[in-house]
């Protein structure tokens, strides 16, 4: 039997203190390769799910696995080195560094996963051929990040959660800055790139109109709750 590529099973976190709140998830998978599209509005605990999948926090109770690897049996610095070998991350304000060069930025992650960069092969010639197929100019690389258009930007962030197939890729809102026409092809260029690298999607959002294009679409409130805590 395939191991999913993301396994949630009674999962409970709370964030303490003046307006915390505390977030339930029961049960929530994907297979892998699968891409599914979280909707959710604005506060409803996206966020911190993505947070509690990635292993930047780590759940209060429950399992959260990765790849068939348990994140709460880990120190926090053991997720850290975890979420830079088998996930990459699109953020939503990208998180690139401006005055580094492109290339710079795509290779940043493989610094800290030996295992990622041995996958990666070659890695300047594979960040050279991720550009290109993100439509990126062919003198990009040698360009510092902070000055690229918004939409070339969030192309190199792309480059960098996929460079080194990790098998997830986890994205927070990253069309929210984009006109539908741009959001279409970075959809089309993001999707393309996945299942070349064979890697599970997580999408979270809150634009209905991107659903079309995933395997599965969920409201978070399908397998969330969220509490506001007493003051």
């Amino acid at each position: 039997m395939t191991e999913p590529a993301l396994a949630l099973t009674d999962v409970a976190f709370a964030w303490p203190g003046r307006g915390g709140f505390s977030l339930a998830c029961p049960t929530f998978e994907m297979a892998p390769g699968e891409s599914v599209l979280l909707l959710g509005a604005s506060g409803s605990g996206k966020s911190t799910l993505l947070s509690l999948v990635c292993g930047i926090v780590a759940a209060d109770a429950g399992t959260v696995l990765v790849d068939g690897t348990d994140l709460g049996a880990m120190r926090a610095g053991a997720r850290d080195r975890f979420r830079a070998e088998r996930i990459g991350v699109i953020f939503q304000q990208f998180n690139l560094l401006p005055y580094a060069r492109v290339a710079d930025n795509i290779l940043l992650p493989l610094r800290f996963a030996p295992e990622r960069r041995a996958r990666a092969g070659d890695a300047g010639t594979e960040a050279e051929r991720l550009c290109a197929a993100l439509g990126l100019p062919g003198d990009v690389l040698a360009t510092p990040a902070g000055r690229l258009s918004v939409g070339q930007q969030q192309r190199v962030a792309v480059a960098r959660a996929l460079i080194g197939a990790p098998p997830l890729i986890v994205a927070d809102e990253p069309t929210s800055a984009l006109d539908a026409e741009t959001q279409d092809t970075f959809l089309g260029l993001l999707f393309t790139q996945a299942r070349e690298a064979g890697s599970s999607l997580l999408m979270v959002s809150h634009d209905e109109r991107l659903g079309a294009r995933f395997d599965r679409v969920i409201r978070l409130e399908e397998i969330v709750t969220t509490e506001r805590l007493a003051a």
